[in-house]
Formats: structure tokens, C-alpha cells, sequence
């Protein structure tokens, strides 16, 4: 465009044909916006006189959804779970149970938050080795005690070694035994919960063995969640570990004592074990009687000639013979 101009004071010529050359990096239009101050990663707001001021453009759909998620990495993994709760209320148990297993594999993992649920029960099972290792090493050393070859034919530095290591042993015992403490998970308490709903979909299923390892691992990233103790509880029973379930009921109600589904739990199950240990009793008895009139009977006598008589001031049995039965 061409910029006309009249003088009224100088009688200046006129300008018509004349035109200003501009720099190319800079041009104007018939507004005088100064167009070269664009670039592709901002918007410019020109102004008049040919200023310009860059401004960052409003972030799109996706930039606010990473922003979002930058903000909390557990974002995605939360809105999985909360689709598997949607259809795990409309009892759409298969489709709950595949969101519940995208909210898992969604969550963060890896240096800075901490360990997947597998890597926490390998964790896990190579701790319980190692316990089964050691206490079947102080259970040789213990044996070697008891046969009185400690300190025998020994000199005295063997014997001292020996003595440290039968303390090392005593104190350990002393101990009791010692009790396998996960890492903990930046966002441990969610994942927990993650895990256990996916239980809870599995016992609907009949998928019991499933449900516990959902809830061991629930567990492990929080070991003080209830409703993974119940809902293990609920699996170990359908599979008939009933003093495991009794175990995970007790560990409930002494965590929250005013859960009534902890309290029934309790009183029920302890019922049913009782039940089962005086079976097992009575089981044992006859197998052990079985056996010992096998071997009476060579001598033509049977455990009917014998009769315990308990002493109720002590508690303790005596034992009578009767040789007409």
C-alpha cells in the first residue's frame, strides 16, 4: 500500500509516488501492525503505531490433560478404577476386573515411586526362604547341643566360636520370628486399593486363589487395609483354610474393633475351627490307637486294657492296667 501525505504548511510535493522501503523483516499493513513479530510458538497482540506483545497461546485439550496428569501421576489410573467401580455396581464383574487391571498397569512404577505388586512378592518370597533357611540352621545347631558334641575334642577357640554362635541363636529366638516390611509406594494406599477391588471381582468370579494373591499384594502396599483382610478372609474360606481366614478376621478386628463384619467373622470362624481341630483330635487318637494295638497284639493285649484317669487337682493323667478287658 502507498502512503499519501499532503503538506499543508511547507507546500511540500506531493509523496504519491514516493515509497519507504522496509526492513524485510519487518512490514506493515493499512493498520500499521507490525506482522514480523509473529512466530509459530505464540500469539502476538499488535498494537497501534506497529508495537507487538507475544503471548503464550491457551494450552489445547491435550496439553491440559498431560498438564493434569504432570500433576498427579495416578490421575489416569484413578479414572480406570473409578470405570471398574461404575460396572462392578451394575455387576458387569468381567468388565470391572479388566479396568481394575488397567488402573494397575497404569500406575507409576520404578525408581522414585517403588515396586510392582509381582516384584513385591518375589521380594517377599525370597525373605520367607531365607527365614526357612536360618531357622533350619538353628534348628542343626540346636540338635548338635542336644547330642552333647558342642565343646567336645574341641580347643578353645572352636569352643568360643561355637558359644557366640549358640547366642547368636538364642537371641534370635528370643526375637521370634522376624517379619518381612515391604518399601513402601509413593501412592501405596491407592494401588492397595486397585489390587483389592480386582479381589473383589475374583470372589464373584470364583476365582478364590486369584483373590488372595490380589489381596497378598494389596497387603503388602498396605498392610493395615481392611477390607483386603476381609476379602481374604472371604477367599480362604471358600477354600477351606479356615484358621488362615480366622487369622485375617482377628487381624481386622484388632485393627478396627467396631467393624461388625470383622466381630461376626471372629466369632463364626472360631467356632468352625474349633470344630475342626476337636475333629482332627479325634482323627489323630483313632489313627494312634490303631497303631498301638497293632503292636499290643503281639503280645495279645490291646489299648482296652489301658485306662488314663485324669487327677483333678493336677491336671495330670495316670495310667491303670486292666488285664480282663
Amino acid at each position: 500500500h502507498q502512503i499519501h501525505k499532503k503538506s499543508s504548511i511547507n507546500n511540500e510535493p506531493s509523496k504519491q509516488h514516493q515509497t519507504k522501503t522496509m526492513p524485510t523483516e519487518t512490514k506493515f499493513d493499512s493498520e500499521g501492525f507490525d506482522l514480523g513479530a509473529s512466530n509459530e510458538a505464540s500469539e502476538v497482540v499488535y498494537e497501534i503505531g506497529g508495537g507487538a506483545t507475544s503471548v503464550a497461546p491457551p494450552p489445547s485439550q491435550k496439553e491440559e490433560e498431560e498438564h493434569k496428569n504432570s500433576k498427579s501421576p495416578i490421575a489416569e489410573a484413578e479414572r480406570l478404577k473409578e470405570l471398574g467401580n461404575n460396572e462392578f455396581r451394575q455387576k458387569n464383574h468381567l468388565d470391572a476386573y479388566d479396568y481394575y487391571t488397567d488402573a494397575i498397569e497404569a500406575c507409576p512404577m520404578g525408581e522414585g515411586m517403588g515396586l510392582s505388586g509381582e516384584e513385591l512378592l518375589k521380594l517377599r518370597e525370597e525373605f520367607d526362604e531365607e527365614q526357612r533357611e536360618r531357622q533350619a540352621e538353628r534348628h542343626r545347631r540346636d540338635m548338635e547341643r542336644r547330642r552333647g558334641q558342642q565343646g567336645k575334642g574341641k580347643d578353645g577357640e572352636d569352643k568360643k566360636e561355637e558359644d557366640d554362635e549358640e547366642n547368636d541363636a538364642d537371641e534370635e529366638g528370643e526375637k521370634g520370628p522376624a517379619e518381612f516390611i515391604p518399601p513402601r509406594h509413593t501412592y501405596g494406599s491407592k494401588i492397595a486399593v486397585y489390587y483389592a477391588n480386582r479381589a473383589a471381582t475374583s470372589l464373584h468370579l470364583g476365582n478364590h486363589d486369584e483373590a488372595i494373591e490380589d489381596c497378598d499384594i494389596a497387603l503388602l502396599y498396605n498392610p493395615t487395609y481392611i477390607k483386603a483382610l476381609l476379602r481374604r478372609c472371604t477367599a480362604k474360606e471358600h477354600i477351606e483354610d479356615t484358621e488362615g481366614a480366622l487369622r485375617d478376621a482377628k487381624r481386622a478386628y484388632e485393627l478396627e474393633p467396631t467393624n461388625a463384619v470383622a466381630r461376626k467373622n471372629v466369632a463364626r470362624l472360631q467356632k468352625i475351627e474349633e470344630e475342626r481341630m476337636e475333629k482332627l483330635k479325634e482323627e489323630t487318637m483313632g489313627k494312634l490307637k490303631d497303631l498301638g494295638n497293632s503292636i499290643l497284639g503281639n503280645f495279645g493285649l490291646s489299648l482296652d486294657n489301658f485306662a488314663a484317669v485324669q487327677d483333678p487337682n493336677t491336671g495330670g493323667y495316670s495310667i491303670s492296667f486292666n488285664q480282663n478287658e
